[in-house]
């Protein structure tokens, strides 16, 4: 393995920014307003934007500067249709955590009461049940919500709460090691998990998966990271099923996988429909430009898709 080289790179001021767009062929109109830019959203985290545009030469090798009439304005779009659709998408997994925070508390409180969660043998052997409970204890006694303040002045056990308590303080990770580390065993009868993967009507083995996905791309929204054209480093298995495969979804690895997920796990719900004719706007948009398309694994007849037609 070669010796790495050392970093040193100088850091720019934003004339000096600008002046690598103009070098790299980036047609920039109104220099004032992109200095502007460039002072409030960074040349690094920019230059995501416009790696789509960069020259290739046929054997796939990348360049520095970019196709002839590659303008600012167009990375600019870019980007802004990224934070948009970020926030659509983490609107979504809002709904789904939401969810599953109710279908979790209510399963356990109901089968194994307000604090079987604390019981270790209520959860499958190989669960390490002992540090998952350290980790959202940290959650109760670092909250600042007025409920769990209630109950430690007026109940015994505190940090010990309800698991209905619990599951509001509990990050999407947890909720997902949660459901992971429930029992799921027919010939002892404790079928947890399939009990509550069957209000999503599916196998909990899909919905265990589902969870873990939701939950890199939850993180990967709420730190403000690039969405579009993102390879995910935490993809869903594939499923046995034609319309989850190849060509009907071509890809597990873009959005657009994760966005069929998202209405699968809300199709149900009172409010889908409204979430629904967000992602459609922003679909619908992206549908009409093949570099959208392509960062979004999007098919161009993702409208007549049979999950996103499945009521």
């Amino acid at each position: 393995m070669a010796d790495k080289k050392r970093y040193t790179k100088p850091a720019l001021t934003f004339d000096q920014q600008l002046d690598r767009l103009l070098k790299r062929g980036i047609q920039v109109e109104n220099e004032p307003e992109a200095l502007q830019t460039l002072s409030q959203v960074s040349y690094y985290r920019l230059s995501a934007y416009w790696y789509p545009f960069r020259k290739r030469d046929k054997d796939g090798s990348v360049h520095s500067n970019v196709v002839q009439g590659t303008n600012f304005n167009q990375i600019l779009d870019l980007y802004n249709f990224d934070r948009k659709l970020r926030l659509c998408v983490l609107d979504g997994l809002e709904r789904v955590e939401v969810l599953i925070r109710t279908k979790l508390s209510y399963h356990i409180g109901h089968r194994y009461k307000a604090f079987g969660h604390l019981d270790p043998s209520n959860f499958h052997e190989k669960f390490n049940h002992s540090e998952w409970l350290r980790r959202v204890t940290v959650s109760v006694v670092e909250s600042s919500d007025e409920f769990l303040k209630h109950f430690e002045r007026n109940y015994q056990g505190f940090p010990n709460v309800p698991i209905w308590m619990l599951t509001e303080v509990m990050s999407m990770g947890a909720l997902s090691r949660l459901f992971k580390g429930l029992k799921n065993d027919k010939k002892s009868g404790y079928e947890d998990k399939q009990q509550i993967a069957n209000e999503f009507g599916m196998h909990y083995k899909q919905l265990q998966d589902w969870l873990h996905v939701l939950t890199y791309v939850r993180n990967v929204c709420a730190h403000h990271s690039r969405l579009w054209n993102r390879e995910l480093a935490i993809r869903p298995e594939r499923i046995r099923n034609a319309n989850w495969l190849p060509p009907k979804t071509p890809r597990n690895d873009r959005l657009f996988i994760i966005i069929l997920m998202i209405h699968q796990m809300l199709k149900c719900q009172p409010d889908a429909a409204e979430w629904k004719l967000s992602i459609e706007s922003l679909l619908s948009q992206a549908s009409e430009s093949a570099i959208l398309r392509a960062g979004m694994g999007l098919p161009i007849d993702w409208k007549s898709h049979p999950l996103w037609q499945a009521k």
